[in-house]
């Protein structure tokens, strides 16, 4: 479960997402980095919070570490990481640049010249691994009381990363498809197995050990084919019963009145509507990679959180939608009872899929968290703030996300009782979102009559925003109603920042209508249009900044 919690959440992580962040780019009209930026917070708390669950989880169950460990000296670890992180890079590097290079170099002789290459590099390897000390053979009933040396365990097989260097190839260099890709890299593996015994037993030096022959390698293969069709037939299971469910939302077209689905179950409540979107993007995101999810759920999805909110006066940045979509379309790995990750992990461990996939979700209730909390605060995807808030918000929210992490859990110091459990959950709260309690001691907007718009723009400061509430008529000529922001431009009074917005109004019967706007004008790109009446105009008010409620917190 801690795995499948884990892999899953690699693909909310940048800065590529699954490839869902270059989709982002297109879909959301924002740069490459801006949606770096935005999505770098809420992942990383995420992963800290999940090495805290397992801290948790071995207090809770008492575990202990295995064998005589002792700490080993910070730099030592730091260098240790160092040299992992040093050893993949440059592996990436070589295989892309170094064999990149060849290919246009040898022409129609790279494909020979390569293979030859890769011929002599895995007898280099596997000449390495018969230089050191065969590993013990390991008993599976005999308790674990020894962990094996990194050394001997990484120096006997590295010639197993030949295949994932032919899947880099064929993906980077070749441009294969994902599918032919790995099949390729699987042929590598195959010939690994075969041959790998027998040449092993040739170059040891001292002849003292033996591992087996041809016939053992077959034997190898053998097992592992019938090992992994057997993992593959739970996951085949799984995604053909998710296709169905697909199926049945994009052919009977049923994704496009999803709009008027969640208005009318949700009853104008604004949690509610967001709560029914989550669920609809878990559906929608059964059995489908990442990028189709994403291209799923944004299409289908997007569009209501943004239209309902406007409705309900949630004014939220189109990141932040996209993000909350993404966030449960990937959730639906986890979640029983399709979660293909679950199922996969579940095939590893032999353990039981549907209670993998109940604990997996349990341990990915902070993934869930997140992304009602960004749409409620922006300031977690670094929206608007400066280089020291967004530090502050860093620490603020990772306290926060871990705090959570210890309500879920119900453990903090020790086991926490039911109503510490809720006192912690409502900390986190605090942390994460201070301006509700801030709200409710001191409004954050006063009420202005829409005649005296032109009043209020003068009475604010210029680049702070105003918040109107139009009745208007959609695409389709039905009357609706909605919020918006007005920008607030720069200018001497309240008629020259009105000009500047492209904005002029006039007053009929006591109602407020827009006479024209501008094309291209800042209020054009707001949303207001002819004829639309203005509702409520809200102006901001000064007051303390809503971090400091923090400190209660």
């Amino acid at each position: 479960a801690v795995e499948v919690a884990s892999s899953v959440n690699g693909q909310i992580m940048p800065p590529v997402m699954g490839a869902a962040a270059f989709l982002m780019v297109e879909y959301v009209g924002i740069p490459y980095v801006e949606i770096i930026k935005h999505a770098f917070l809420p992942a990383s708390i995420s992963y800290i919070a999940l090495l805290y669950i397992v801290h948790l989880e071995a207090l809770k169950q008492g575990m202990q570490p295995i064998g005589n460990h002792q700490p080993k000296p910070w730099l030592r670890r730091l260098t240790g990481f160092a040299f992992g992180a040093a050893l993949i890079s440059g592996l990436s590097l070589a295989v892309y640049y170094g064999l990149g290079w060849l290919k246009p170099a040898l022409g129609d002789y790279a494909l020979p010249v390569i293979s030859v290459l890769l011929a002599v590099v895995y007898l280099a390897l596997l000449k390495i691994a018969a230089s050191n000390p065969p590993l013990p053979d390991e008993d599976p009933e005999k308790p674990l009381t020894e962990l094996p040396q990194t050394r001997a365990v990484l120096l006997s097989g590295l010639h197993f990363l030949l295949p994932v260097v032919v899947l880099v190839w064929c993906l980077m260099i070749e441009r294969l498809s994902p599918g032919l890709s790995a099949f390729w890299g699987s042929v590598m593996l195959v010939i690994i197995l075969l041959t790998q015994r027998p040449l092993l037993s040739w170059l040891r030096a001292d002849h003292g050990a033996t591992h087996g022959g041809f016939v053992d390698g077959l034997i190898d293969l053998r097992e592992g084919l019938i090992a992994g069709a057997r993992n593959m037939i739970g996951i085949g299971i799984a995604t053909a019963a998710a296709g169905i469910i697909v199926g049945a939302v994009s052919q009977t077209g049923v994704g496009l009145v999803l709009a008027d689905v969640v208005e009318v179950l949700s009853m104008g409540n604004l949690l509610l509507m967001l709560v029914f979107i989550a669920v609809f993007s878990l559906i929608l995101g059964m059995g489908l990679p990442t990028t189709a999810n994403y291209i799923v759920v944004s299409s289908l999805m997007a569009p209501v959180v943004v239209a309902l909110g406007q409705q309900n006066g949630l004014i939220v940045p189109l990141i932040a939608v996209h993000l909350f979509v993404f966030y449960f379309g990937i959730m639906a790995d986890v979640t029983p009872p399709v979660g293909l990750a679950s199922f996969a992990a579940a095939a590893v461990s032999k353990g039981d899929p549907i209670k993998t996939g109940i604990t997996a979700f349990y341990y990915s209730l902070r993934t869930a968290a997140l992304p009602f909390l960004f749409i409620f605060n922006t300031d977690l995807l670094l929206i608007d703030v400066s280089l020291w808030h967004g530090v502050l918000i860093f620490f603020v929210a990772t306290g926060a996300m871990l705090i959570f992490a210890a309500g879920t859990q119900g453990f903090f110091l020790v086991r926490s009782r039911w109503y510490e459990s809720v006192l912690l959950l409502l900390v986190a709260f605090t942390l994460f979102r201070p301006g509700f309690w801030m709200d409710l001691a001191h409004d954050p907007y006063r009420d202005i009559p829409p005649a005296e718009l032109a009043q209020a723009l003068g009475s604010v400061d210029e680049n702070s925003q105003l918040r109107l509430r139009i009745r208007g008529e959609d695409a389709v000529g039905d009357a609706r109603e909605f919020a918006l922001l007005l920008p607030v431009p720069s200018g001497d009074s309240g008629e020259e920042r009105l000009e500047k917005l492209g904005l002029m109004t006039y007053e009929e019967d006591g109602r407020v209508l827009i006479d024209s706007v501008a094309f291209g004008s800042p209020a054009a790109d707001a949303g207001l249009e002819f004829d639309q009446e203005i509702l409520v105009v809200r102006a901001p008010t000064d007051r303390w900044a809503k971090e400091w409620m923090w400190l209660p917190g």
